[in-house]
């Protein structure tokens, strides 16, 4: 076999969360260019439609569905929902929120907002995609997309961090209760990404002080995720569970 075959999707039904902007509707593009038919959840689904429609045009086919992942009426409905098309393949976890303060400055309601999302939202969608994998006896994949900052910190966002931490912890012991079901579980933990929501920041000056402590000396495209994520997502990573891998340009190993 063309070992690029592996990495093909068709056939596939793909869950994204969090697909309403930002990395989730960049995944799920790149899913459905790559033959997959894709499943895009967000909380409001009229912000869906436009990327329903970029995937159709392209040749691909995609539908929207209502999730709020901090919910778990929520999550049921909309696997019920996708139930109707049929029970996802892959689960890409990607729905996370932030909110940017001073650690003395945050408040419960900040801290219960970015847990409930990033860490019991995570958790509520791996769990029920599982149940529903299991019960149609079959296999598939979870990818949780986590951050470089579960593994390192910054400041301003303490519970962003922690939140990603919990995520990367909650892959592994995913990956080990699930593997007798025939289901993968790992992590991508991307690092700094240029998108339109950070690009003014990250052209800043303030951004230039952060890409020089990157030993590549580059914040990362969204492109640089598509590979690391195909692979996770298909038949090339079969034997992966319970990694993570990190999208970073070595920010993660650079000096004390």
């Amino acid at each position: 076999m063309n070992v690029m075959d592996k990495f093909s999707l068709k056939g596939k039904l793909v869950l994204v969360t969090g697909a309403s902007s930002g990395l989730g509707t960049h995944f799920a593009q790149v899913l459905a260019a790559n033959g997959a038919n894709v499943a895009v959840a967000a909380r409001r689904v009229d912000k869906l439609q436009s990327v329903v429609d970029a995937i159709a045009q392209a040749g691909g086919e995609a539908r929207a569905f209502t999730l709020d992942v901090s919910d778990a009426q929520s999550v049921r409905d909309c696997f019920d929902a996708i139930g109707a098309w049929a029970v996802p393949d892959v689960i890409v976890n990607n729905a996370g929120v932030t909110v940017t303060r001073a650690l003395l400055d945050q408040t419960e309601d900040d801290f219960d907002q970015v847990i409930d999302t990033n860490l019991k939202g995570n958790w509520l969608v791996a769990t029920e995609g599982a149940r529903r994998m299991v019960a149609a006896k079959k296999g598939g994949c979870i990818v949780n997309v986590a951050s470089i900052l579960g593994e390192r910190v910054g400041g301003g966002v303490a519970p962003y961090a922690i939140s990603k931490a919990g995520v990367i912890q909650s892959t592994k012991a995913m990956a080990l209760e699930l593997a007798r079901y025939g289901i993968r579980v790992n992590a991508l933990l991307p690092g700094y990404v240029i998108t339109d929501l950070n690009r003014d920041f990250l052209t800043s000056e303030l951004g230039e002080k952060l890409r020089m402590r990157i030993p590549s000396r580059r914040f990362s495209e969204l492109s640089d995720l598509d590979g690391p994520l195909m692979l996770l997502a298909s038949d090339a990573g079969a034997a992966m569970s319970g990694s993570t891998v990190a999208v970073d340009g070595a920010h993660l190993v650079s000096g004390l």
